[in-house]
């Protein structure tokens, strides 16, 4: 049985996730999917269970926070933010999430031997600074189940913009303000010489992240 998980499109399904989907028996999205089309896509390929992001709004309102089911023999629990997973995780064999856009692949035991799988998929729609472009393919089997990685190259026009470390804090405040005032991002680039890409970027944490903070955004770019 083969199973695509991944998470956070931001309303982009890459050529590279496609040639992905064909076989599959099962697609899990960990939300921030941000339109409908991107599910309908998915549909076309395999059944798509899916839960609700902080990014998708109102088309988003019959889609639920959380779920709880069966797949292949293994119990698994989906939810956008790893905060918001069960203290007790020890019934499930796998727990999903999404949201830091960052791979992550790691154990949690239980008593009696137990333990339960925590995967963040990362996320394949675009690129946020330095951090790769990846999901996960769960494969099951009679002798088992496996989880693999799966990155997907990045184009040139997606290459990670300069940073200067001594610098970026206060860049950042300067596009959070700005971007505030509605200013866009040319206009926010051409104003300050700042690089383009680098204020897309930081703007789009700040729209999509609300209360966000130059140090929290700093944070999401691993800086």
């Amino acid at each position: 049985m083969k199973i695509i998980i991944l998470s956070d499109t931001h309303d982009l399904l890459r050529p590279e996730v496609l040639d992905l989907l064909p076989g599959c028996d099962c697609i899990l999205h960990g939300g921030d999917v941000s339109s409908s089309k991107i599910l309908d896509r998915l549909a076309q390929f395999a059944p798509v269970k899916v839960v609700r992001g902080n990014n998708d709004k109102e088309w988003a309102e019959h889609l639920p926070p959380y779920l709880d089911f069966e797949v292949g023999g293994l119990r698994v629990y989906m939810t956008h933010k790893k905060k918001d997973l069960p203290k007790d995780l020890s019934p499930y064999d796998l727990a999903i999430f999404g949201h830091s856009h960052q791979y992550s692949n790691t154990w949690m035991d239980h008593p009696e031997g137990k333990r339960t799988l925590l995967l963040n998929p990362g996320s394949c729609g675009p690129r946020r600074f330095h951090q790769p472009i990846t999901l996960a393919m769960l494969t099951i089997a009679e002798d088992g189940w496996q989880v693999k990685r799966v990155e997907i190259p990045h184009t040139p026009k997606e290459s990670v913009p300069k940073i200067d470390p001594g610098n970026i804090k206060r860049q950042i405040e300067i596009v959070m303000k700005e971007t505030q005032k509605g200013n866009g991002v040319t206009f926010i680039a051409e104003k300050y010489g700042l690089d383009p890409v680098l204020v897309e970027q930081i703007a789009r944490l700040y729209v999509t992240h609300p209360g966000v903070t130059a140090d929290g955004i700093m944070t999401k770019m691993g800086i």
